[in-house]
């Protein structure tokens, strides 16, 4: 009875351990912008997937190059086509897993209402300080100035754009009054009350905003994480932080 009793306990233990090699941790390197939807999804994942997420928020590029320089990410969500396709270039990503997650859109954000403002006269964007990421490398940075230059804005305005290295950095400079507005994406002016949103850019001023998704490594547990995110679950979180359906997108 007494080895009956030790091994149901070793059988236990055994079980138990197997059940917890089974929950992993899964870390996931996103576009700053996706900061506030992601945070919010973690304790979902947690309860649906039994993997606990690590979260790495910056900008995409400066993720993607530490990717391509080798660091330790599971899965990457860039808010641009153009870094992904950097990594899968260098075969950096699983290529078979990647897929275009969600969309966006580009607004001109200000802490108080400015009803004169408007895309049609650079003169009523008056000397304030326009924060954006960078527009060389930043994707939102990179959209923004495309579409000022689209809209005849850019020569008039760059020498009062004051750049970032992420997105939500902007939007932090415009937030604590440090700059009287901002170039950001629509989610982002959901996610911080102290903005508003006094222009939203015209869709075709600028490449479709799409965010790719892609596993680095071929971990079974960032593809369960992967799949998740494009569950109903996952967007209700989403659509509610100001992501778009790229079914919507398209319409």
């Amino acid at each position: 009875m007494a080895w009956a009793g030790k091994w149901s306990l070793g059988a236990l233990l055994a079980v138990a351990l197997g059940s917890a090699a089974a929950a992993e941790r899964v870390t996931v390197f996103a576009a700053a912008s996706l900061k506030t939807a992601l945070d919010d999804l973690k304790p979902e994942i947690l309860a649906a997937t039994d993997h606990e997420l690590r979260l790495v928020f910056a900008g995409s590029s400066t993720l993607a190059r530490q990717i391509e320089q080798g660091a330790p990410a599971d899965i990457f969500i860039s808010a641009n086509v153009g870094w992904m396709d950097h990594l899968q270039e260098r075969g950096k990503i699983d290529a078979a897993s990647r897929l275009d997650l969600l969309a966006n859109s580009l607004v001109f954000i200000g802490r108080e209402a400015e009803p004169d403002l408007n895309f049609e006269d650079a003169a009523s964007f008056g000397e304030g300080r326009i924060a954006m990421g960078l527009t060389q490398a930043v994707p939102a940075g990179i959209y923004g100035r495309e579409a000022l230059t689209s809209l005849g804005l850019w020569e008039a305005l760059k020498a009062q754009v004051v750049e970032t290295d992420n997105v939500r950095a902007a939007l932090a400079l415009v937030a604590m009054g440090e700059a009287r507005y901002g170039v950001v994406y629509g989610s982002d002016a959901v996610a911080e009350p102290k903005v508003q949103v006094l222009l939203g850019f015209p869709s075709e001023s600028h490449s479709p905003i799409v965010y790719p998704a892609a596993l680095v490594g071929g971990s079974e547990a960032a593809a369960e994480v992967l799949t998740f995110l494009q569950s109903d679950t996952a967007w209700s979180v989403l659509g509610a932080q100001g992501f778009i359906k790229l079914e919507a997108a398209a319409e």
